[in-house]
């Protein structure tokens, strides 16, 4: 049986108010939830870095290891040219054993030269490493105060929380599809999450913009959904001022 638009106004402002708690809850905890998330990206991105400083080093290490079997080989070459050397034959042949032997102490100054090049690299990536390691504590430190503070706060509505998104589910089965489609779209452009309004002393209760005398009187009827000409909210009543009074006067007649 298709709902009446009464009752399509009663389940989607009834929704509305479960969603404002719900809303209220989350306001309560503040800016921590993006500020600890930030904290949790910082952090990922220095140990993104450190795993970068780490095989940087890493390579480095593996450039000094290949310098040194490079000076070994030089070495090797150089005994055995020198060997070599004690029994030319002429001249030709001596000098071109000089020219290898000049060669292979060359390539082990400049292996050497590279093996202090990259131990000085090394020294900078550790220095770095332990500057990083230092600045990671202090914001682990920054995470795990903001990350109590939010546990706090969370756990202390946890209980009402719960309950409030069991009702909303509930709330939501009863709200027709399409409606329930233009309600998070609309709560979604609304700054203070306010998707469906009562109209109260004769403006909306969103934007606060007059809402016309026979437009009052259609959203009374409640015969069809009518939104808000000026922020597009659904209006789902007339709160009366008379009725407001009247409330008011009670309220206070009781306290005397």
């Amino acid at each position: 049986m298709e709902s009446t638009v009464a009752q399509k106004l009663e389940a989607i402002y009834n929704l509305q108010l479960i969603d404002s708690r719900l809303d209220a809850i989350i306001k309560v905890r503040g800016a921590l939830p993006e500020e600890v998330q930030d904290l949790e990206d910082e952090i990922a991105g220095y140990e993104t870095r450190l795993d970068k400083f780490k095989n940087e080093i890493e390579s480095f290490e593996e450039e000094i290891k290949r310098f040194k079997e490079n000076i070994k080989d030089s070495e090797k070459l150089i005994k055995k040219y020198l060997e070599q050397q004690m029994n030319v034959r002429n001249n030709r042949e001596y000098d071109a054993i000089t020219k290898e032997l000049e060669l292979q102490d060359l390539e082990i100054q400049v292996s050497k030269k590279k093996i202090t090049e990259a131990g000085m690299k090394i020294d900078q990536k550790k220095a770095d490493l332990d500057e990083l390691n230092e600045l990671m504590k202090e914001r682990q430190k920054d995470l795990d105060l903001k990350k109590n503070e939010l546990d706090t706060i969370v756990s202390e509505s946890e209980s009402e929380e719960s309950k409030l998104q069991t009702d909303r589910e509930k709330a939501l089965k009863k709200v027709d599809e399409r409606l329930a489609k233009s309600y998070t779209k609309i709560r979604a452009n609304a700054k203070n999450g306010l998707a469906v309004v009562m109209v109260k002393r004769g403006a909306c209760g969103g934007c606060f913009n007059t809402v016309p005398p026979q437009r009052q009187a259609d959203i009374r009827e409640k015969k069809k959904l009518i939104v808000c000409e000026h922020c597009g909210r659904i209006l789902a009543g007339v709160e009366d001022e008379i009725e407001e009074e009247t409330a008011k006067t009670k309220r206070r007649t009781a306290k005397a």
